[in-house]
């Protein structure tokens, strides 16, 4: 018989997308988790959760009954704990509003977000590509998503910016006003795999005969940035990562750029999620563009 330890399991590995952040999210150890999901499929006779992977690495990924299975858990799991609150305080809780947040933003500018939106609802953040994100909100995995807007979709304040080459304060070249290619043709480099313009930079240094020695290749936005403020590697990416040591100069011809916005259907929590994006916005970032 299914118990609720086993939809509050379910709902942790849909929203997270990896058993490693569900065990973290419920404190649990990753086989004690996978051993929960398996004795789910066994009680249900059917498979909720495909394991695959996608551009390297191993994501969850509902199946049709998964996405059945969602919805009435997440009914079920919010009406024990409304009951539960009640018969505590005689208060029904706020619902948690899960937001989806482009991987390749600023981690103060995610702060700020958070920051922005208060106390008054429980909010989870999930993080991922804008390809990911956008599966997700497809899905109704997450209520809604600060993603890339596409065009004429941006009804909200956005940050549009351009992609630039990010260097330490130190580096030699970093009082410049604008980079050549051929001057990096010498530097060590760090590839963002979370950039979204992964594949057109590897194409636009390609194209200038550019080969540079790469000191490492990560998704951790943080220590990308960390590497580039001491000095040991240069990187490229949009200038809103910029700052605490780490300057933005522009690339000739590397004329990319990007709006990221929120997507998000009309429902309850969008009108206060949407107020905290753009309070959030009014921070003092590189090269922000409100709408």
């Amino acid at each position: 018989m299914l118990k609720r330890t086993h939809l509050r399991h379910f709902i942790a590995l849909a929203e997270t997308g990896a058993v490693t952040a569900a065990a973290r999210r419920l404190n649990l150890t990753q086989p004690t988790l996978s051993a929960s999901l398996a004795e789910m499929e066994r009680l249900l006779g059917t498979t909720l959760i495909l394991r695959v992977r996608e551009r390297g690495r191993r994501e969850l990924r509902l199946t049709d009954a998964g996405h059945r299975l969602l919805a009435q858990a997440r009914s079920i799991e919010s009406r024990f704990r409304a009951a539960e609150t009640e018969l505590a305080s005689g208060q029904v809780p706020a619902q948690p509003l899960t937001v989806g947040i482009l991987s390749s933003l600023p981690t103060g500018l995610i702060a700020g977000l958070r920051k922005s939106l208060g106390d008054e609802r429980p909010l989870i953040l999930i993080e991922g590509s804008d390809s990911d994100l956008r599966r997700r909100l497809g899905e109704r995995q997450i209520d809604g998503a600060i993603c890339l807007m596409r065009h004429g979709e941006a009804d909200e304040p956005a940050l549009d910016e351009g992609y630039a080459v990010l260097l330490s304060s130190r580096h030699p070249l970093a009082g410049r006003d604008e980079l050549e290619a051929e001057e990096l043709s010498g530097e060590t480099m760090i590839a963002r795999r979370s950039c979204e313009l992964l594949t057109e930079t590897s194409k636009f240094f390609t194209a200038r005969g550019i080969r540079p020695h790469f000191l490492m290749r990560s998704a951790n936005e943080d220590r990308c940035l960390a590497m580039v403020r001491e000095g040991f590697a240069v990187t490229t990416g949009p200038v809103s990562l910029a700052g605490d040591g780490v300057v933005a100069i522009p690339l000739r011809d590397y004329d990319f750029r990007r709006t990221v916005g929120l997507a998000m259907p009309d429902s309850e929590g969008r009108a206060a999620l949407a107020a905290a994006w753009a309070e959030a916005l009014t921070a003092d970032l590189p090269g922000r563009q409100p709408d």
